[in-house]
């Protein structure tokens, strides 16, 4: 028996909340159990109603979607679809920090006058996350036991001169690669490619935002981009990025591979071929098995390569089958990643 997802929608406009619910109650499997009107019904909705997922607005009264986020995965963690216009810088910037603190995913709010396959997109992605198992994240003042200690490797560094790190990120991605970013000092001397899977729309949001979080460049891809010592270059929307053999960012639109566009396996698999052993790469939480066959390409050139570990995954389907397939090196928690990076680097 085909099991009824439980959908809490939050938002303040009475139109859009009923369009959502008529759109989603469209698909047999989605029941919407509730709608809140601003955040603070939301986090109170939450904790009674227990929904399987929840679609939640950022600007509204009372309480912003960012706080009712924190409140929640603090509360009673659920998984939380971010629905934005991403229209407003201030609103973008909201909707990535409540990625940051436990929401799973962002999409672009739909319209009465959407494309059957752009609503079917939005029931899609709102059904794969309400099967993501959560975790409570603790809020900035909450009292709580002193955090474990993140054990970390000691990787020596490579003997090779190191030319390039690439990571592959999805579900769970945004906020990790920021806390890795963060992490990393102005003179970190090498580029950073990376591909994270992202609602098209939302890419440039996603640059700016990592922009603010770390002493490095970070912008999005361009064709014949060179990558140069401490710049972070983001795969842009709806385009795979690989690296030509003259050392050159290229850009395309090829058919998605494993169902996303921009793919890591095209990145990765370029990685290895135009750098061999003079890179590093990593893979980081997310659904599906993206990236891990280019990690492995990476590896057998002779690259240093990381996955992130189950317990400290949203997500584990990228790095896990990363991990089967013999293609990470060394296997870490989120939290050791940029170290990990460091040392592999000298730095």
């Amino acid at each position: 028996m085909q099991k009824t997802i439980r959908v809490l929608i939050v938002d303040d406009s009475p139109a859009f909340r009923e369009l959502l619910a008529s759109i989603l109650q469209s698909s047999a499997d989605m029941r919407v159990v509730g709608m809140a009107r601003d955040g603070r019904e939301a986090v109170e909705m939450a904790a009674s109603l227990k929904p399987d997922v929840i679609t939640m607005d950022i600007h509204m009264p009372h309480m912003d979607g960012f706080e009712a986020t924190r409140f929640i995965m603090n509360q009673n963690p659920c998984p939380i679809v971010m629905i934005s216009a991403s229209i407003d810088k201030s609103q973008r910037d909201l909707t990535f920090e409540a990625l940051q603190v436990g929401a799973l995913s962002i999409i672009d709010k739909p319209t009465l006058f959407a494309p059957a396959d752009v609503l079917d997109w939005v029931v899609s992605q709102i059904r794969l996350m309400a099967e993501v198992k959560v975790i409570r994240r603790w809020s900035t003042g909450t009292p709580t036991l002193s955090p474990p200690q993140v054990p970390t490797a000691r990787l020596a560094p490579s003997q090779v001169k190191l030319q390039v790190v690439a990571i592959a990120a999805s579900t769970g991605g945004p906020g990790l690669l920021a806390k890795i970013l963060a992490e990393l000092p102005a003179n970190f001397p090498l580029p950073i490619l990376i591909v994270q899977h992202i609602t098209p729309g939302f890419g440039l949001g996603l640059a700016e935002w990592l922009n603010q979080k770390t002493a490095l460049q970070v912008k999005i891809a361009q064709v014949n981009d060179r990558p140069t010592m401490g710049q972070v270059l983001i795969a842009p929307d709806d385009h795979h990025m690989t690296i030509t053999p003259l050392g050159m960012v290229a850009v395309n639109q090829e058919l998605p591979m494993h169902g996303v566009r921009p793919a890591a396996d095209y990145l990765f698999k370029s990685v290895a071929e135009v750098y061999g052993r003079k890179a590093i790469g990593v893979i980081l939480t997310g659904m599906g098995r993206d990236g891990a066959d280019g990690l492995l390409a990476m590896h057998q050139s002779g690259a240093r390569t990381i996955a992130q570990d189950q317990a400290t995954s949203v997500v584990f389907g990228m790095p896990a089958v990363a991990i089967e397939l013999g293609a990470a090196e060394q296997v870490l928690p989120g939290d050791a990643v940029a170290q990990a990076i460091k040392q592999l680097c000298g730095v």
